[in-house]
C-alpha cells in the first residue's frame, strides 16, 4: 500500500507538468502541444523499447490493440482536450475540473465494482463518502479565489470559457477510462513488467502522433494558415519542453503510475489522482511567483486529508454464508 501510494504521488509530480506547458507555449495551438507531446513520447520509447524487446515480443497482438486504445483515448484525445481547455479558459477552470477525477473516478470504480459483484474492491458508501466529501470540499476551495477573479473580469469572454469548460470536461470524460481500463489490464497480468506495459503505449503512440502532425502540417498548409511548420515561431522551447513532457510526464509518469495500479485497487488508485491536481497548482503559483491563498492552503490541506482517509479505508469482507440444515 504504501509503495503504491509512493508510485502514485511520483506519477503526479510529473504529471502536473502538462498544466504548465500550455501556459509556457500560450502561442501555440492546441494540436501542436498534443501532437508533439506524445511524438516526442514515441521517439523516447524507440530506444527503451530495445532493451524491453523481449519482453515485447510476449504482447499478443489482443495486448497491443488494448495499448493502441489506451494511448489514444488517454494520451491524445486527453491531452488534446485539457490544452484546448486551458488556452481557453486559463489555468484555474480546467484544473478545477480535472480535479474532480479523484472523485469521479472513485465512484465509477466502486460502481462497476458492485456491478460486476467484485466484493474485493467495493467498498461501503459511507465508508467511502467522508473521504470523497474532503477531496470534493478541498477542491472547491482551492479554485474559490481563481473563480472569484474570473466572475469580476468584466471582459472575461463567456463563450470561450464555456467551450474550454466543456473540453475539460471532455478530458475528465477520457481520463475516467483510461486508468480503470488500465488497472484492468496491468491486475489481469501481474507477471508483466509496467515498465513493459509503458513502453509499449509509447509506441502505439507514435504512429497516431506522425499522423496527427502530418495531418495538422497539411491542414495548415491547405488553409494558409500563418504558422511557421514544422516547429513554429519558437523551436527551441517548444522542443526542449515536449521532449521533458514526453520523458516525464509520459514515459517515467505512466511508469509510475503502472506500478501503483499493480498495487493497489482502482478506487483508491482514482482518489490518488488528487496528487496531480496538487502539483498542477503548485507549479502555476510558481510560475506566477505568487503565494496561495488562504482559502487555497485550506484546500489543500482538505484534499491532502481526504487521501489520507482513503488510504485507511479497506473493503469489507465478503459474508459467508451458513450451510442450510440438513
Amino acid at each position: 500500500m504504501l509503495i503504491g501510494t509512493l508510485f502514485a504521488l511520483a506519477a503526479g509530480l510529473m504529471w502536473g507538468l502538462v498544466f504548465v506547458g500550455p501556459l509556457l507555449l500560450a502561442d501555440y495551438p492546441a494540436v501542436m502541444l498534443s501532437f508533439g507531446r506524445y511524438l516526442a513520447f514515441g521517439l523516447i520509447a524507440l530506444p527503451l523499447a530495445w532493451f524491453d524487446r523481449a519482453a515485447l515480443r510476449q504482447l499478443s497482438r489482443a495486448d497491443w490493440l488494448e495499448a493502441l486504445k489506451l494511448s489514444l483515448v488517454g494520451n491524445v484525445i486527453y491531452y488534446l482536450c485539457l490544452s484546448a481547455a486551458i488556452q481557453r479558459a486559463g489555468g484555474p477552470l480546467p484544473t478545477m475540473i480535472i480535479g474532480t477525477l479523484p472523485v469521479v473516478i472513485a465512484i465509477c470504480a466502486n460502481l462497476r465494482a458492485g456491478s460486476q459483484g467484485v466484493a474485493s474492491e467495493r467498498l461501503p458508501w459511507a465508508r467511502l463518502a467522508p473521504s470523497l466529501g474532503l477531496i470534493a470540499l478541498g477542491i472547491a476551495l482551492v479554485n474559490r479565489t481563481e473563480l472569484a477573479q474570473l466572475q469580476a473580469d468584466p471582459h472575461a469572454d463567456l463563450a470561450r470559457y464555456a467551450l474550454g469548460a466543456l473540453l475539460a470536461i471532455g478530458g475528465v470524460i477520457c481520463w475516467t477510462w483510461y486508468p480503470l481500463r488500465n488497472a484492468d489490464w496491468l491486475r489481469a497480468h501481474a507477471d508483466r513488467s509496467p515498465r513493459t506495459w509503458a513502453t509499449a503505449q509509447g509506441l502505439t503512440t507514435l504512429p497516431l502522433a506522425v499522423i496527427g502532425y502530418a495531418g495538422t502540417w497539411l491542414f495548415f498548409s491547405a488553409t494558409d494558415a500563418p504558422w511557421a511548420m514544422p516547429l513554429g515561431p519558437r523551436p527551441l522551447p517548444y522542443l526542449g519542453l515536449m521532449f521533458a513532457i514526453g520523458l516525464f510526464a509520459s514515459w517515467l509518469g505512466t511508469l509510475c503510475w503502472n506500478e501503483a495500479s499493480q498495487r493497489l485497487p482502482p478506487h483508491l488508485a482514482g482518489q490518488l489522482i488528487v496528487f496531480e491536481t496538487l502539483s498542477a497548482l503548485s507549479y502555476a503559483y510558481l510560475l506566477r511567483g505568487e503565494w496561495p491563498a488562504p482559502a487555497t492552503l485550506a484546500g489543500v490541506a482538505l484534499l491532502i486529508g481526504g487521501v489520507m482517509w482513503a488510504l485507511r479505508v479497506k473493503p469489507e469482507p465478503p459474508a459467508i454464508a451458513e450451510p442450510a440444515p440438513h
